[in-house]
């Protein structure tokens, strides 16, 4: 019996799948199949040349398989397990961040999943936990013996979120073995061993810094280079643009977002806002100083570490309701919860979008956590971070990750089928982001919020093109701290804190902060022409179609969308 092409991807893609989760344990509880569950990644020598193999192995067998033969859903999922299996080999032959990033090595986040949502019965959890913990020791051995020079920032941010790593096994598994007693007898041993293990570990880290502050030891550059950064960035994106045609044209897009603003300040400032700011020399219409004075007063308006996750719960009801009375796009009542940010996930960004596994047969919430700042932040840093994470800026921030953005946009994902679990388990960041960001423009442009909203809107679109402008600039051009911080203060309007934070975060996620921008230039040119092609359509009908086929990168929705 012959077999077709559609049939022998099947085959293919559920092999490769099954050897990608196998070699990534954590990576497959995130996605949620649990068959790995007691296990961690192994990133010794051993294990990352067997992985690569595998790889190449799968990377073969696609590349024999006639793609002009499958269905359209097939041959996009090809091209885009192609492009996943092409990512891992160049993280791992060129990237090689095991050998300097001392944040791959910790193993919180893979304890932290099977504590944080009930995907199955407890003493299941609590044994593979078990197994994890017992894994711990050895990791952190295989990652001591592989890093050579690393960079300070990622060091110090390394140790914050290692006794995130401690906490969570002093706190929350404590909490989980005083839920299930009988357990304890098999996970104590375990865990008193992780616990020496991560002590060992941060005393070793600690060292590695003081000497880096002594000047004896070596530290490795942040910034990865230019020829690092744009294979990084093409493998990320997935996009048609490359890194230079991507910084032309967000540089370009600065300065029209900075005209947009203007005119907005000048508009609330003609109705009468912010009528207790003395205009005078440099205060005229749209001018910075301006803009800057209204956001000044919008800031006035703020929350603190015991109001703010009550603020994000109020706007995520008021986002909720006015998508609904608007008619913007199919709402689906899917549970979220609002959630302190975990220790271990602090020091990156203030706000993320948790959702259940994509491979997961359990109904499960999506997680909005939010960021308290941190116990030893001084008063005045702590008024500069909710000086800039104010009531309007939460609210824009809920439309991102919640509704209509993050959390709207997976559940419309999670109702996508298609052949094969290609497009679940490898969903694009870019195209998340950029719906995430496409729907704060959404809903501004529909009403929400007023002026007051248009304006921390636009100062997030400027953010989100500063953002571009940093990863390209910082690990592709040499910008220094300096120019940085000038041009996220002054042309973005940023507070000195938010600042200071997405400088390191630049340091720390290559190739990351230009998802925003190039996800939102991709989605917002595609739902252009498809307004264009389809002109008798609603808005709801062309949000929609956007999302009826599940998170591929934009330009294979183009694919599907006939455009």
């Amino acid at each position: 019996m012959t077999i077709s092409a559609d049939e022998r991807f099947a085959d293919l893609a559920r092999s490769a799948l099954d050897d990608l989760l196998a070699a990534q344990p954590v990576l497959a509880t995130a996605l949620g199949d649990h068959r790995f569950d007691d296990r961690l990644d192994d990133a010794g020598p051993a294990g990352l040349a067997a992985e690569r193999r595998m790889v190449a192995g799968h990377l073969a067998a696609l590349d024999q398989l006639d793609r002009s033969e499958l269905s359209q859903v097939n041959a996009v999922d090809a091209e885009i397990l192609a492009a996943r299996l092409d990512e891992r080999l160049f993280r791992i032959d060129q990237l090689r961040e095991h050998e300097w990033s001392p944040l791959l090595a910790n193993p919180g986040t893979g304890l932290y999943m099977l504590l944080a949502r009930d995907f199955g019965p407890l003493p299941d959890r609590l044994r593979s936990l078990a197994g994890r913990l017992a894994a711990v020791p050895d990791a952190l051995r295989t990652a001591r013996a592989s890093l050579g020079a690393m960079p300070q920032v990622h060091v110090e941010t390394a140790i914050g979120q290692f006794e995130g790593t401690r906490h969570l096994l002093v706190g929350d598994v404590e909490e989980a073995l005083a839920k299930a007693e009988p357990l304890r007898r098999e996970v104590e041993p375990a865990r008193q061993a992780a616990l020496a293990a991560l002590d060992e570990h941060v005393a070793w880290l600690r060292e590695r810094l003081a000497g880096m502050a002594e000047g004896g030891e070596s530290e490795r550059d942040p910034r990865i280079g230019p020829e690092l950064f744009r294979a990084k960035l093409a493998h990320r994106l997935d996009a048609a643009s490359d890194a230079d045609a991507i910084l032309a044209r967000a540089e370009a897009d600065l300065e029209r977002v900075t005209e947009e603003i203007g005119a907005v300040a000048a508009r609330l400032r003609g109705s009468g806002a912010g009528s207790g700011v003395a205009s005078g020399a440099g205060s005229g219409s749209g001018s910075p100083e301006l803009v800057r004075s209204v956001l000044d007063e919008l800031a006035d308006e703020h929350p603190d570490n015991d109001t703010i996750v009550g603020l994000a719960r109020d706007a995520l009801a008021a986002t909720t309701e006015f998508v609904r009375r608007h008619d913007l796009v199919t709402w689906y009542d899917d549970p979220v919860e609002i959630i302190v940010m975990p220790e271990i996930h602090r020091g990156v960004a203030v706000a993320y979008c948790d959702p259940p596994g994509p491979l997961e047969t359990t109904p499960l919430p999506t997680f909005y956590a939010i960021s308290p700042t941190p116990s030893d932040w001084p008063a005045d840093r702590v008024e500069s971070f909710f000086r800039e994470y104010n009531n309007h800026m939460i609210h824009n921030l809920t439309v991102h990750e919640a509704m209509p953005g993050h959390v709207l946009q997976l559940a419309h994902s999670r109702r996508f089928q298609a052949p094969t679990q290609v497009r679940d388990a490898f969903w694009s960041g870019p195209f998340t982001e950029g719906w995430a960001v496409y729907a704060e423009q959404i809903m501004v442009g529909a009403g929400y919020g007023g002026d007051a909203m248009r304006m921390q809107q636009l100062k997030m679109q400027l953010r989100m093109v500063i953002n571009a402008i940093l990863d390209a600039r910082v690990h592709a051009h040499g910008m220094t701290e300096a120019e940085a911080m000038a041009l996220m203060t002054e042309r973005g309007h940023q507070e000195q804190g938010e600042a200071v934070g997405k400088w390191r975060r630049a340091l720390l996620t290559s190739a990351q902060l230009s998802t925003y921008y190039v996800g939102y230039t991709e989605v917002a040119d595609l739902a252009r022409d498809l307004a264009a092609a389809h002109p008798d359509w609603s808005a709801r009908q062309r949000h929609d179609a956007i999302l009826a086929h599940g998170s591929p990168a934009p330009r294979h929705l183009r694919t599907e969308l006939g455009l």
